[in-house]
């Protein structure tokens, strides 16, 4: 169906429920349970979800090499075919905005709509900054100061200060926990990632949601893309960079109704 032949489908995925396909792309840093485990059922129960593992995450071996968008894209792709599914949407979340485009670009014909959460079409200086200083952190080793930089930097500031200290230790200690080995390999990537000259050729339906007390990824970069993919639409979540433990109900429901309209 797809113009471009696809590789063989290598890395680990996960699969769920049953309905109209979803493939889901994972951030940094992250895994497809990191990334959407408390909406994995949700949006099992109304779609065959697909999601695969980057090199260094989950069960995906870590990566010798410097990855590439092109090929994240393309084993996600190959990934939901490899389940059976010939069309399907895809759902990109932070670094896996940019490889959900990439593989609507590289395979129109499959890719029947986008949702892009807290994402970025190119990175932009705040965003290099901070991605240089995640890679050194995480090349460091020392998981602990990592975590209290991740946790400083992806939790909105409604939810940072909402915390009591004990639920802040438990929080740093959480994120350090969960640190994909694969960090660095990621943080190399994002700051080469850069996809406006595939938004304009963006055919497929897109929902942009704006984190809008996003440290990582800023407002700017949301509307740059909201306002540079064809017909796409945008929705605000008053969160920071972390909508699956900030708001996961809502940020759940504003896929699966966006899908479902796009589908009636």
């Amino acid at each position: 169906m797809s113009s471009r032949t696809l590789p063989v489908a290598t890395f680990a995925r996960t699969v769920l429920g049953s309905g109209p396909g979803l493939a889901l792309a994972h951030g940094a840093g992250s895994s497809v349970a990191g990334t959407y485990g408390p909406i994995l059922e949700g949006l099992a129960a109304r779609h065959t979800v697909v999601g695969i593992d980057y090199p260094g995450s989950g069960d995906t071996p870590r990566s010798t090499t410097p990855l590439s968008l092109d090929d994240l894209a393309d084993q996600l792709v190959a990934a939901a075919v490899a389940e059976g599914l010939e069309t399907f949407a895809v759902s990109g979340y932070s670094l896996g905005g940019p490889v959900a485009i990439r593989a609507a670009a590289r395979h129109p014909e499959r890719v029947t709509a986008l949702v892009l959460t807290a994402t970025f079409p190119h990175r932009d200086n705040h965003l290099a900054l901070a991605l240089s200083i995640w890679r050194k952190l995480a090349e460091s080793g020392d998981r602990a100061v990592l975590a209290e930089y991740l946790t400083m930097m992806a939790l909105g500031a409604d939810a940072l200060e909402a915390m009591s200290a004990e639920q802040l230790r438990q929080a740093i200690g959480f994120t350090a926990a969960g640190v994909a080995d694969g960090t660095p390999e990621h943080a190399d990537l994002a700051p080469r990632v850069d996809v406006r000259d595939d938004m304009p050729h963006i055919t497929a339906p897109t929902l942009v949601i704006s984190t809008t007390q996003d440290r990582f990824t800023s407002t700017r970069l949301h509307h740059e893309l909201a306002d540079t993919i064809p017909g796409a639409r945008l929705v605000e979540m008053r969160t920071g960079h972390l909508p699956m433990v900030e708001r996961p109900e809502e940020w759940q429901k504003l896929i699966t109704a966006f899908l479902a309209r796009d589908s009636a």
